[in-house]
């Protein structure tokens, strides 16, 4: 098998960019989900509640990421040494984080129509994965769902899409890793991989919600693929579609094109 997507997601919820090369680190891909938009109160925005974060693009500098949404755009540093800390939730986790200055805040609440913030994890701050399944103590994620690395077989949306009448695209899922010349479904099974020279547990089948029904393009919603998924892909109440992974070394690198072996 082989490696043929890379995708992060740098702010939270907002559009992904595709790599050839990322960095693994410890928590997760090299500026992947380490910002991302709060409400007044500090609790974590999604397209969940505002279905117009699928219309924000981003690109990604060497030093600094652009936001563009009807035709404006707004450049952002991706590091910042000072700013207001405060604690921001995701779920049911609180972070430490900075936020970035008014300007920032009025360009993306301009942008989404509601007010917020855009906040950034500095290294201090360490949000720990679910420790029912951390491979190390130390395990700690960014402002993703939950876990560092998400991972979707080619084959298995693939599968789904020769269930729907109009085919769905792969950035529906939001997966950092794709996987190419696996049966569908084959990554239910896998217990430890390796892309290149990395390995990687597999923790956690990947709970799928609303995001997959909103066009990433549009912002328009729609019942498909949930209606779909819930038919075959349905475990106890929760629809899962890919896997969630988590690194058992990092420091390296991964591309596309890398073998991907399954150890166990």
């Amino acid at each position: 098998m082989k490696l043929t997507e890379i995708n992060i997601f740098p702010v939270k919820s907002l559009g992904g960019i595709s790599l050839e090369t990322a960095a693994i680190a410890r928590r997760g891909l090299r500026n992947d989900r380490r910002w991302m938009l709060v409400d007044e109160n500090g609790k974590f925005l999604t397209q969940r509640e505002n279905a117009r974060m699928a219309l924000i693009k981003l690109r990604l500098d060497e030093d600094r990421f652009t936001a563009s949404a009807s035709g404006d755009t707004f450049e952002i540093p991706l590091e910042i040494a000072e700013g207001e800390n405060i604690n921001v939730t995701i779920w049911n986790d609180s972070a430490n984080a900075l936020v970035y200055d008014k300007a920032a805040d009025e360009w993306f609440s301009e942008a989404l129509g509601a007010k917020c913030r855009l906040v950034f994890m500095p290294d201090r701050s360490e949000r720990a994965v679910n420790k029912k399944y951390a491979v190390h103590d130390t395990d700690i994620v960014h402002f993703a769902d939950g876990y560092p690395f998400m991972l979707l077989s080619q084959a298995s949306l693939d599968d789904l899409n020769s269930r729907l009448a109009e085919k769905l695209p792969m950035n529906r899922f939001r997966p950092n890793f794709v996987v190419s010349d696996s049966e569908p479904f084959a990554e239910d099974g896998w217990k430890r991989i390796s892309i290149g020279e990395t390995v990687f547990n597999v923790v956690k089948p990947c709970e799928r919600c609303v995001i997959t029904t909103i066009d990433q393009q549009t912002a328009a919603a729609s019942k498909e693929p949930l209606r779909s998924l819930s038919q075959y892909r349905n475990f106890n109440g929760k629809i899962y579609f890919g896997q969630n992974l988590i690194a058992e070394n990092y420091g390296g690198e991964i591309s596309v094109g890398d073998v991907v072996e399954v150890i166990v």
